[in-house]
């Protein structure tokens, strides 16, 4: 729960945002009728009441009050080219015509796969479904079956989707001393636990001590070349280098889920760090909009899904490799070449340099991380290192994250709640220049709100 209108400032920016967005709160309080929450996805939610949106086109968005947002939340990073790109709509406006789906092998379901193998170097065969969670899920299922062993050991506080074992430690676990333990919400059964092994990111002694103990039980470590949802930090040097070595030390397969960051590296992020994965989840960026999830890797280890083989994994969905899909994201990708990666990197690299700015100038205490076009902004002294550092700092300063994304939406920049940004290629200069300018006026109105909530986030 929030406090936000406890202080004078906060009832401002929360009655401002109110007398901007009235036919948003309208349109909630009609949707808590049919929908419970009054949505239908938790990450789009915010208090008072989510912004209801209209259209989207290039790297703007309009509300259904007819105001224009600077898009820096791009659905959570899958919409690489902003909203509505000619190519893209084109794309699919002609396979529409064909048919959306056709309940059938498709030639653009290769044509699509022979394109990220040909990008991602350790991927020989790829699988389709339709999100990251399939993903994940089912890079798991083939590391076991690969292997024979059951257990995964995942980061604490590490987001893989929404299916059970991805759910375990969600959330940094709950205390505050020690090493973290499998954890997970009343809703979670119990009995999955003693399948899944849990270390913090960026520590890799305790990943040795749990595979020394433990590496025969273990099929696969699933971690992030940057972590995402727990606050979008770097690896610490060696860090995913070690993972690797690691891995290959105890025979254990290495899973990558690059669902989120594959958009940072023309092959993957991974490939920035020189590490090579058995096994890579996809997602987001690669559908062009649409629905869609994928694994590939090594070719040994993606042939048990082939019904040739002696026991496969059943793997099926009514949407897998749907051809509108699949259409749009190979027109995505081949516009997403290597000088479109460069280029919206430089335009982050703009971004957070103007943010970091911002908050030196005004004497405030917080953090930008993150990488090329994606950022995130945490309310803390120092840089986080693992996800149980993220919360800390989120929950210290709850109120004020949540003020500052609604005051950047009165301002005209639409963001992701938890203090996530993140870029589109039709962005120019002038959308990041607009964005520092809202950033630096969000920050002026907010450090008296600092001064007498957090005066602890103040350096003078």
């Amino acid at each position: 729960m929030n406090n936000y209108e406890s202080h004078e400032i906060g009832r401002d920016i929360v009655e401002r945002y109110r007398k901007k967005t009235g036919q948003s709160g309208r349109h909630f309080e009609a949707a808590k009728n049919w929908l419970p929450g009054g949505e239908t996805r938790r990450a789009s939610y915010f208090t008072p009441y989510p912004t209801f949106m209209e259209k989207g086109e290039g790297c703007y968005l309009y509300d259904c009050d007819g105001n224009t947002y600077i898009d820096m939340q791009n659905n959570y990073t899958s919409l690489i080219h902003g909203h509505a790109h000619p190519r893209v709509t084109e794309a699919a406006k002609s396979q529409m015509e064909k048919g959306v789906v056709l309940g059938s092998a498709a030639e653009i379901q290769y044509r699509h796969a022979e394109y990220l193998c040909n990008r991602i170097p350790c991927v020989e065969a790829v699988r389709y479904g339709n999100s990251g969670t399939e993903a994940t899920l089912f890079a798991m299922r083939v590391a076991r079956g690969f292997t024979g062993k059951e257990g995964i050991l995942k980061m604490d506080g590490g987001y893989h989707g929404m299916h059970d074992y991805a759910q375990v430690n969600i959330f940094p676990e709950p205390k505050t001393e020690g090493l973290p333990e499998p954890w997970a919400e009343p809703w979670i059964p119990r009995n999955l636990l003693k399948d899944i092994y849990i270390a913090p990111y960026n520590d890799l002694e305790t990943v040795e001590d749990i595979l020394k103990k433990h590496g025969a039980q273990i099929a696969a470590v699933i971690i992030e070349p940057m972590f995402s949802a727990g606050g979008l930090f770097l690896p610490e040097p060696g860090y995913l280098q070690g993972m690797r070595e690691l891995t290959e030390q105890y025979g254990i397969l290495l899973i990558l889920d690059e669902v989120m960051m594959f958009r940072l590296q023309y092959g993957g992020l991974h490939t920035h760090y020189g590490i090579t994965p058995d096994i890579v989840a996809l997602g987001k960026i690669i559908g062009g909009g649409f629905p869609v999830g994928a694994i590939g890797g090594r070719r040994d280890i993606m042939e048990l899904f082939s019904p040739d083989y002696p026991h496969p994994i059943f793997h099926s969905g009514t949407f897998n490799g749907n051809n509108i899909t699949l259409v749009a994201g190979l027109a995505t990708l081949e516009l997403y070449d290597e000088a479109a990666v460069e280029r919206i990197n430089s335009l982050g690299d703009r971004l957070r340099e103007g943010f970091e700015k911002s908050i030196q100038n005004l004497g405030i205490k917080g953090q930008v991380t993150g990488m090329g076009s994606l950022m995130t902004v945490h309310w803390r002294e120092d840089m986080p290192k693992t996800a149980r550092d993220t919360f800390e700092g989120l929950l210290t300063a709850w109120d004020l994250a949540g003020l500052f994304h609604l005051e950047m939406l009165n301002r005209g920049i639409f963001s992701a709640s938890r203090g996530m940004y993140v870029l589109s290629t039709p962005m120019t200069e002038k959308e990041i220049d607009t964005a520092i300018e809202a950033f630096t006026g969000t920050l002026e109105v907010l450090r008296p709100y600092i001064a007498d909530t957090l005066p602890q986030l103040l350096t003078t």
